[in-house]
């Protein structure tokens, strides 16, 4: 038995995303001031989705109290689509965007970190935030994938739309940068054309690689132990296994 249960680890998650979105759109940044604001931020569009998937896990846990033990059909049905948009939640935004914002930002950081974030931004953005922001987002999304099963859409379709949303912020990007004749990220300054459009190609190839990654991930938590669970009923009901087998060997006799 768990020591937290997981419905209660949402709330705390999904409260933890609005005090920092609280704390973030309260800074008083230039940046905030311009064209886009914050929205021409991946790392704010990605606080937006957890916060929104997260909220949508307790809208589930509290629609499935409440219609816990009763026989309406109407209600079941509503509960599934809720279900669904979860799922589809999870695996084509919530984990994707998440670890994708979490590895691009910590490598870039690491290598130098006025490419992405430079040191003027310590002034506004104190380092609980930077981390609220950067860092648990893919810790708790883990817990999510690791607390509740969910089910991923085929492969070709997620991988779909997944590059749908990649390719519609690196447009926004562009246009931002068209009206401001600024860039979003320092680093799409230093780079020359040709090299921009490489950078852009290995960033979608990158967050796509994290969706094949959740997805296997999803996987091997959840069917692993199913997997385990069936060996061991084998195991404990040998007569069963030595039942078919003797049956399979006896189809064999009477064939031939």
């Amino acid at each position: 038995m768990a020591l937290i249960p997981s419905q209660v680890l949402r709330v705390a998650i999904l409260l933890s995303y609005f005090s920092i979105l609280c704390h973030y759109k309260a800074l008083d940044m230039p940046a905030h001031q311009t064209y886009g604001g914050s929205w021409k931020f991946l790392t704010f569009i990605d606080l937006v989705i957890q916060a929104v998937f997260f909220g949508l896990c307790v809208l589930i846990d509290v629609s499935s109290l409440l219609t816990k033990g009763g026989d309406s059909r109407e209600q079941e049905r509503q509960l599934r689509k809720l279900i669904g948009l979860r799922d589809w939640m999870m695996a084509v935004l919530a984990f994707p965007v998440g670890a994708f914002v979490v590895f691009t930002f910590w490598s870039l950081y690491m290598y130098d970190r006025e490419l992405v974030y430079p040191k003027l931004l310590d002034n506004f953005i104190p380092q609980w935030l930077n981390h609220g922001m950067h860092t648990t987002v893919l810790p708790f999304i883990i817990i999510e994938m690791r607390t509740t099963h969910h089910r991923y859409p085929s492969r070709s379709w997620g991988l779909a739309a997944v590059c749908c949303f990649g390719v519609g912020y690196i447009l926004w990007t562009c246009w931002v940068h068209q009206v401001t004749g600024v860039w979003v990220y320092p680093v799409l300054e230093r780079i020359a054309p040709v090299a921009r459009v490489a950078f852009f190609s290995a960033m979608m190839a990158v967050i796509g690689v994290f969706y094949v990654l959740g997805e296997i991930l999803n996987s091997y938590i959840w069917e692993k132990p199913h997997t385990e669970k069936v060996k061991e009923a084998k195991a404990k009901h040998p007569s069963c296994r030595s039942r078919t087998k003797h049956g399979q060997n006896m189809h064999i006799h009477v064939s031939s």
